[in-house]
């Protein structure tokens, strides 16, 4: 990983265009950023919010997230799955997370406010304690997803067996 540190900034309007280096992020702001398609890969994002970013189909290889705030978000096919798992965490409010894979991944206690996971890969995933406030999980798959005190109460066209 290169030496890279940044903190405490804000970007605004990024795109893949311009790709992030390689490095370490901590309480940096991104906004009205376009970074699908991106290679994200070997970043570290340490207490950073992105709010009105697109990160559909992002490149996320060992990629890490630690206390990451995600608002009104579009992260198509997001592959978290692929991140490193070591202090992984992040929550997302308002977001689009179809056909993202979380699968096989240990994210307990998440928050996912009014967001939409139609179809995403909760396969084998440890979501012990997370809340689903208004989320669509239509054909959402949570096969051998551990649930315990999750709180699914205003979650909607899910189906678990």
């Amino acid at each position: 990983m290169s030496d890279t540190f940044i903190q405490n900034k804000t970007f605004d309007k990024l795109n893949a265009a311009t790709p992030l280096a390689v490095g370490e992020y901590e309480n940096c702001t991104f906004t009205n950023s376009d970074l699908s398609g991106s290679n994200l890969s070997n970043i570290k994002f340490i207490e950073c919010h992105f709010h009105v970013c697109n990160f559909s189909l992002v490149k996320l290889n060992k990629t890490s997230f630690q206390e990451v705030k995600f608002k009104d978000c579009k992260l198509l096919g997001a592959r978290f799955d692929q991140c490193n798992q070591f202090t992984l965490s992040f929550n997302f409010e308002n977001c689009q997370l179809n056909l993202s894979s979380f699968h096989g991944l240990k994210v307990k206690n998440t928050s996912f406010r009014n967001c939409s996971l139609q179809e995403a890969d909760l396969t084998e995933c440890d979501l012990s304690g997370s809340l689903f406030d208004n989320c669509d999980l239509g054909r959402a798959i949570f096969q051998n997803t551990i649930l315990e005190k999750a709180d699914l109460r205003t979650a909607y066209h899910y189906s678990i067996d």
